[in-house]
This record gives C-alpha cells, structure tokens and sequence, in this order.
C-alpha cells in the first residue's frame, strides 16, 4: 500500500475547509477518489475516519492511505473508442482525447487507454502496475500522440529510446504572455513539491529536466496575448512542460493547476497537446505520427481572432 501522510499547516483564513476539497488541493485525486477513499475509511484527521464534508481545523493530521491499483489480470477490455494512428504487430499509436487516464489507479479502475486496448497486448512488463504495454503517459487533460507496446520486445526498445532521448516529441501548448520570437530553453530541475503532493516544482536537487519551445502564433491584444508554442521537452518529467511553462512565467491557458489563479479562458483544461511523435520501431524503422490539434482547442484558438506573428508550421496544427 502507498501511504501519504500529511500534517496540515493552515494560514488562519483557510481553516474551516472541507476535507474533500482540502486533500483535492494537495494531492492528485480527484474529488470523487476522494470520497471512495473516506467511504472505505482510508481518510483519518487526528486518527479517526472523516466524511468529505469534515471542516479541517489548524494543527488536524490529516493521513490519506491510497491502495495499490489492482493486479493487471483484473484487466478487462472495454469498448472504448478510440482514434488509432497506426497499428503493427509490436505498437498500437493513438490520438489520446482529453479526459482519457492512461492506466487504472485508484479512482480509475476501468475506463482507461489501457482498458481500451489491453485486449491486444501480450507484454507482461507493467502488468503487475496495471499499466501493461505503457512507455509514457500523457496527463488526463492533455490531448495527443501516445505509443503502447504490444510486445516485451518493444516495450524495451521503446523505453530504451526513452531513457537514451531519443523519443523525438512535440507538443503545441497556449500560453498566457509572449516570449518573443527567439527560441527559449528552460533547465531546471523539478522535484515534487513537498507541502502540495498534486503538484511538482521547480527546486535545487530536484530531477534534471530541460524543455525548449518557440513562438508560433500571437492571438489577442497586446496588452493580454496568448501565444501558440511549439514544445520540445527533452527529458520526461511528470508534468514538466506545464512546470517549466509556468516556471518561465508563459503558464498554459485553462491549467488548474500550474496556471493563472484568475484565468479567464473558460477553457475547460489545459491547452496542452502532444503534435508529434518521431520513434524508430522494432520492424517498422523509423517513423513520425502526427495528431491534429483537438477540436476544443481549435474552436479557442477560432474565439481568440485571426492570428498575428504567424510562424511556418502554424498551418499544419491549425
């Protein structure tokens, strides 16, 4: 079992909180995990279960126990629908849709990417994390490319790329602000951040992670633009795009997390997506695969008006 313990430290104006809301705010579970977990008592404040409406007060200990996700034989296929980009005998590439989980956890047993295509992998590396044939993960709410290993032998060459940098992959992320037209690169390390477990930061000692993006488009005003960016994310950190955005003060539009506190876009989730994706396959070679711009994030840039600044490859996302 994978036990989070937290100790609250309230500044005077957040007591009275109610726990569901308060753990939401720290951790990665989602509100409806979140009342699973106090049902089956796995929420406790001082030591004794709490209901997800229970005010937190200050100097509460707050101990959240979060079960392993379940073996990956409980594993059922499911008719998920999904966009498929290429299939061969070795990997399954998918257009993944924003609000798709990648692999079951606690709070997403069924449901998942894997659900949808576990009826065809046969690789057991990942099986016993209920994530079999998984070599990289998207966030929930960030739409795109992912690549699934069907087989062991190309689960490790895929992760063999991975770890050596040679996943070539490219996302388009709307940012709040505009970097001006030189490329930028962000090296910073990032850590998860230990007051607020949902979130990582930017922090000495953290994991090596450097990510580059150029200006493709501006839309709206000069006095509050919003830029289209062409990512290129070099290592491979959880949430690292969105941390290294936010860290060079560009936070993506619609994040609820690393974003604006006000953010007016009304959105609905981060405008983050993965464009592209370069691999060399097993039997296939080398090969590119490219998801178009989701339909929502078209529609945003559509509100926003015609676009000014306008780099090359604006026209193969728009």
């Amino acid at each position: 079992m994978n036990r989070v313990t937290e100790r609250i430290a309230l500044a005077g104006e957040a007591g009275g909180l109610r726990a569901d809301r308060f753990v939401a705010e720290r951790t990665l579970l989602s509100r409806s995990a979140i009342a699973r977990l106090a049902k089956d008592g796995r929420i406790t404040a001082n030591g004794v279960p709490i209901e997800p409406a229970y005010k937190v007060r200050m100097g509460d200990a707050l101990v959240v126990d979060i079960p392993e996700a379940e073996p990956a034989l409980s594993l059922a296929a499911e008719d998920i629908a999904i966009d498929v980009i290429y299939e061969d005998a070795d990997v399954i590439v998918v257009n993944k849709p924003a609000g798709l989980v990648v692999h079951p956890a606690y709070g997403h047993h069924t449901g998942t990417l894997v659900n949808a295509v576990v009826g065809k992998i046969t690789a057991d590396t990942g099986r016993a994390a209920s994530r079999p044939g998984i070599v990289h993960r998207l966030d929930k709410d960030t739409s795109g490319v992912i690549i699934v290993a069907k087989t062991d032998l190309a689960h490790l060459a895929l992760s063999r790329q991975l770890q050596a940098k040679r996943f070539g992959k490219e996302y388009l992320a709307l940012v709040w602000g505009d970097p001006g037209d030189q490329p930028v690169v962000v090296d910073a390390p990032i850590l998860r951040d230990p007051d607020d477990r949902r979130r990582m930061v930017v922090r000495a000692g953290g994991r090596e992670s450097t990510t580059r993006f150029t200006r493709i488009a501006v839309f709206g005003p000069a006095s509050a633009p919003q830029t289209l960016l062409h990512v290129r994310p070099i290592t491979g950190r959880t949430h690292q795009i969105r941390v290294h955005l936010a860290y060079a003060r560009f936070p993506i539009v619609g994040d609820p997390v690393y974003g604006r506190k006000n953010d007016s876009s009304a959105l609905g989730r981060q405008f983050l997506h993965a464009w592209r994706l370069a691999v060399r396959l097993p039997q296939a070679g080398e090969q590119t695969f490219t998801a178009p711009l989701a339909v929502d994030l078209v529609a945003h840039l559509g509100a926003l008006g015609p676009p000014r600044d306008v780099a090359e490859p604006f026209g193969e996302v728009a």
